[in-house]
């Protein structure tokens, strides 16, 4: 039933247009879906590649599992997805020796700065996982994005212990 209002004048009433219009309103239209877009129930899990090395004080692990995992299969070449975390695993070695070293000194000197010194540690550790964020959104241009995926550094908590760990995640588009 459609309604039509002529003017302000007649606002209140309400006026009723052809009967044609009511029967073509009963019957619901089929909705199409596009193949190319996934439902959400229908779309995978994402991907999860965990720490492969020691967790640090963080939750930042010190290197990350370059084995190819089964279910990137037909999606990401294994060479790629090496290459990758290989870069990945390069940003946190070039990093995280320099935070343990600041770990330690802000540790002896706690007392005396009364937990001051240990804020070169945080700021470092921030300044790391940034650096591991722009290296997976530069990979995600370059490549992922391409082939319908995307990496995110994530918190999650940790299988052994009631931690909270980062992983790298993959989930698709």
């Amino acid at each position: 039933m459609s309604v039509l209002l002529p003017n302000m004048a007649d606002f209140d009433t309400i006026y009723e247009l052809e009967e044609e219009d009511e029967e073509e309103q009963d019957e619901p239209e089929p909705v199409v879906r596009s193949q190319e877009l996934p439902r959400p129930r229908d779309a995978p899990d994402p991907v999860a590649v965990r720490g492969a090395g020691h967790i640090t004080v963080f939750g930042l692990s010190n290197k990350f599992d370059t084995e190819f995992p089964s279910v990137l299969t037909g999606k990401v070449a294994p060479e790629e997805f090496k290459t990758s975390i290989s870069r990945v695993n390069a940003c946190l070695r070039k990093n995280l020796p320099v935070n343990v070293k600041w770990l330690l000194c802000g540790c002896l000197c706690c007392c005396c700065t009364l937990g001051c010194s240990l804020w070169p540690v945080v700021c470092l550790n921030k300044r790391t996982r940034r650096s591991i964020q722009k290296l997976l959104e530069w990979e995600n241009n370059r490549l992922y994005h391409k082939l319908g995926l995307h990496w995110k550094l994530s918190k999650r908590k940790c299988e052994t212990s009631n931690m909270m760990e980062y992983v790298s995640i993959a989930s698709v588009l």
